[in-house]
């Protein structure tokens, strides 16, 4: 079904990767959503045309809210896995969206090289959905 597929978990996990940034970064949600653009700019994740506030951030991180765009996920991909907490997706739609933002924040040669760059505490969390992700790049979905 469409619906099981992982690009479709993907999506649904999200706002759950929103969500955990929102939980465990440090300070209130508007400067965490001008940390979350600030560092999309800074690394070149993403150009957002404007500094969300942190109301914008907290209906990124809803399910029933609006989507997260692309830079926000994977801005947030690329603060929570050097984050000391060692934070970890809850579910599998929030590891698919974790899995598919680390392989859209840089370049790998193989699947071998994208699960050894990962810290080790997200290495068995993420393996299925990084194979799984690494598949749906190889199908050109995430060009």
């Amino acid at each position: 079904m469409p619906q099981d597929g992982f690009y479709a978990k993907v999506r649904r996990g999200l706002p759950a990767l929103i969500a955990q940034w929102l939980t465990l970064g440090q300070g209130g949600a508007d400067r965490l959503a001008l940390l979350l653009a600030e560092t999309a700019r800074v690394t070149r994740i993403g150009l957002p045309e404007r500094t969300p506030d942190g109301d914008t951030l907290a209906d990124w991180s809803r399910p029933d809210g609006e989507e997260p765009p692309l830079w926000a996920a994977r801005t947030a991909t690329f603060l929570l896995v050097q984050m000391p907490a060692r934070p970890l997706p809850a579910s599998d739609d929030e590891a698919c969206a974790w899995a598919y933002c680390w392989l859209r924040n840089r370049d790998f040669e193989d699947l071998a090289a994208a699960e050894q760059a990962l810290p080790e505490h997200l290495r068995e969390p993420l393996a299925a959905a990084l194979r799984a992700a690494w598949t749906d790049l190889k199908g050109l979905r995430l060009v």
